[in-house]
């Protein structure tokens, strides 16, 4: 109850702290089904609030798919939020290069490779990043 008093816990996550300080798995499994009866666990919640944190950090697609994934969430819930949230993915990996390197676009080689490593490892697509670094102000 504490954890979830803080900040939204997928599942796993729960299972996980609860194993770490003692608890054995079955046990921790039966909170954790109790808590999702009782509606203070909601793996659906978790990914929504996640998703939303993740966004205004301009992280990409990619990455919080991972992320979610490491948190124990089903690849079909992550793929059914993504689609729900319709975040402009485009305008986003925009608006992140933009806050990192400021208006101007690349104009050689090197510096464009690593405004794309930057977008890559944040977690946009190849078209998205693209997108990003080849795009002039609007």
């Amino acid at each position: 109850m504490d954890y979830l008093a803080r900040r939204e816990h997928s599942g796993l996550e729960l299972r996980r702290k609860m194993e770490k300080f003692g608890f054995e798995s079955d046990v921790a499994l039966d909170a954790i089904e109790q808590l999702r009866k009782d509606g203070l666990q909601s793996d659906r919640r978790f990914v929504e609030a996640f998703l939303q944190s993740r966004i205004s950090q301009g992280k990409g697609p990619t990455r919080i798919r991972a992320d979610l994934s490491q948190r124990g969430i089903s690849e079909a819930m992550i793929q059914d939020l993504l689609g729900e949230a319709e975040q402009d993915w485009i305008a986003l990996a925009r608006e992140t290069r933009l806050r990192k390197f400021g208006a101007d676009v690349p104009s050689d080689f090197k510096e464009k490779a690593r405004q794309m490593r930057f977008l890559q490892y944040r977690g946009f697509e190849p078209g998205q990043i693209q997108a990003a670094v080849s795009a002039h102000d609007e």
